[in-house]
């Protein structure tokens, strides 16, 4: 059977597939339902002798293990470093799935990491409980700012969400509407830091039995929480041969304009995973109290350009840390 390059634009109940040959003609193209029967539909059009390439979207990881499992090797484009091929118009799914097609057959597609199943249910835990955290503490400010309209004093504690915290809640009376808000917002925060304390147990526990992450945690500023999101979000660390292309990973390197004699530092890319860019920058928060030469550096670049720039400054050198602490287990 001819070698097929198939390009297939991703959605949620449905999927757009072109196949080309390796000259660039069309083969086929189809839609098909993102369904056992679609896929079935999909691999009878002789997919396991292709090779597929589909950008990076909310279901693509389910329909990547699909793909895998009839044999066919499949590639996640990243769409900011791959070039497609101009000359259309108008955007639509089938000539989307044209263009990766096209793509994949000119062998100028960059493709992304695929995690495998076990590295995104280590994901899916540790992004879990940090949207819990922020979602308890959107709701605790949300509180403060009731409060603060109603001309209520500051609470006598830091947090809210402790045993005394909460009992003072409860024992704070308004008028009106406000009260019934008060009320209905308490029991959120109640419910809500329960399934914080919860999902901050397993991660903890999860961590404790992972090799990587407990090695991870002999940095400094890196506990079970970082080590285990540091664990997740880099899957596999042989991908960095060095610290800096860690780094770059994360988004945590200037942007270059560089042209002849001419170089200008922009702020940092940002392009990469931000779950672990905050989890680099959240070490280096506490990094800065580092007794070691590499914390004495930190300290200095604080006080020349500020926190902010000494904390992304160090998450860079926590990077060369994680890839030389990490590569030796082997």
């Amino acid at each position: 059977m001819e070698k097929q390059y198939i390009g297939v634009d991703l959605h949620k109940a449905t999927f757009h597939a072109c196949a080309m040959r390796a000259d660039g003609a069309r083969l086929w193209e189809a839609q098909f339902p993102r369904t056992a029967e679609g896929l079935q539909a999909f691999a009878g059009r002789g997919v396991a002798q292709a090779q597929v390439a589909v950008e990076a979207t909310g279901p693509t990881w389910a329909f990547v293990d699909a793909v895998h499992a009839l044999g066919a090797p499949v590639c996640v484009v990243d769409t900011r470093k791959t070039k497609l091929k101009a000359g259309f118009a108008a955007k639509t799914d089938r000539l989307d799935a044209r263009r990766l097609a096209d793509a994949l057959r000119r062998e100028s597609v960059v493709s992304i990491y695929i995690p495998p199943p076990a590295i995104r249910d280590l994901r899916e835990l540790c992004r879990g409980r940090q949207h819990l955290v922020r979602t308890r503490t959107k709701l605790v400010q949300t509180i403060r700012a009731l409060l603060l309209r109603q001309d209520v004093a500051d609470p006598p504690m830091r947090q809210l969400t402790t045993p005394r915290g909460l009992a003072w809640l409860e024992a704070v009376s308004l008028t009106g509407s406000a009260e019934d808000t008060l009320q209905r917002y308490t029991r959120l925060v109640r419910a809500i830091h329960a399934e914080c304390v919860a999902a901050h147990q397993r991660v903890v526990a999860v961590a404790a039995a992972d090799p990587i992450a407990v090695a991870l945690t002999t940095l400094v500023g890196v506990g079970p929480v970082l080590s285990l999101t540091l664990r997740a979000e880099i899957g596999h660390v042989a991908r960095f041969t060095h610290g800096r292309y860690l780094a770059s990973y994360a988004g945590l390197v200037p942007d270059v304009d560089a042209s002849a004699n001419r170089v200008r530092y922009g702020s940092i890319t940002r392009q990469g995973s931000p779950w672990l860019r905050w989890a680099l920058v959240e070490a280096a928060v506490h990094g800065l109290k580092r007794r070691d030469a590499i914390g004495r550096w930190a300290r200095r670049l604080a006080v020349r350009t500020g926190v902010k720039k000494a904390r992304v400054a160090l998450a860079r050198r926590l990077c060369d840390e994680i890839v030389r602490v990490w590569t030796r287990l082997g």
